[in-house]
């Protein structure tokens, strides 16, 4: 067999583009302003919101529907969408929305783009609409806090964030065991909002380190124990 056949054979069988004529399957990751650039380009676009109904009610894109992943009847539902149009997908942060996306791929849907990081990302990204009113805690009332003759830790999380919820058992004990050294603040990120806009956080969990209300140390993902106390001690 030549070079040319074998380049051919596995074109066929690793670009998921049939040889046979079936349609192609298009999947992609894509980034918050490109996939708001596609929505807008897409006639009629197909978007759903993978997360629960009372995350949709507190903030949605326009004209997404709500199939909560967690629920019961995600592939019931994803039935009435037509498999040959695009889909747009999106969850908080990622997570549910990638589970989706694989299973719409085993469901047919020929072409699906996952928004990459979720809400958070588009907010980040400056793309949701934005209210005068304040969503919890103010820039003014944050930047008090921070101001301290200690050490100032800001841990922003969620209560639907796998890895913070296995820091928050001992965040809460650091909070008694180091109060004499360091100021330990939990902020729940979807009660907080605006701050989570201004300060451009988009991941979960977050922490910062303050000193003399400068951000001396930040990250952004899982730590663990011993790995933050080297940080703030």
């Amino acid at each position: 067999m030549n070079l040319f056949k074998t380049l051919v054979i596995l074109a066929c069988t690793t670009l998921i583009t049939s040889c046979n004529g079936q349609e192609a399957i298009k999947t992609k990751t894509i980034e918050a302003q490109i996939f708001s650039e596609k929505i807008i380009q897409t006639p009629n676009a197909q978007i759903i919101d993978v997360r629960t109904p009372e995350e949709f009610s507190s903030y949605h894109l326009d004209n997404a529907i709500n199939i909560d992943w967690l629920g019961t009847s995600f592939e019931k539902e994803v039935a009435n969408l037509d498999p040959k149009k695009p889909v747009f997908i999106y969850c908080k942060s990622g997570g549910r929305s990638q589970s989706a996306h694989e299973k719409l791929n085993e469901l047919g849907f020929t072409t699906v783009y996952e928004m990459k990081g979720g809400i958070l990302k588009w907010e980040a990204a400056g793309l949701a609409k934005t209210s005068n009113k304040a969503i919890g805690m103010t820039r003014d009332e944050y930047n008090k806090i921070t101001k301290s003759d200690k050490k100032v830790l800001i841990n922003f999380y969620a209560e639907w964030c796998a890895p913070c919820k296995k820091m928050e058992p001992y965040i809460k004990t650091m909070q008694t065991e180091l109060a004499n050294n360091v100021t330990i603040i939990r902020l729940d990120a979807d009660k907080n909002k605006t701050l989570m806009s201004e300060l451009k956080i988009s991941e979960l969990p977050t922490l910062l380190l303050y000193e003399g209300t400068k951000i001396k140390w930040q990250q952004s993902g899982y730590i663990t124990e011993v790995d933050l106390k080297k940080q703030i001690q």
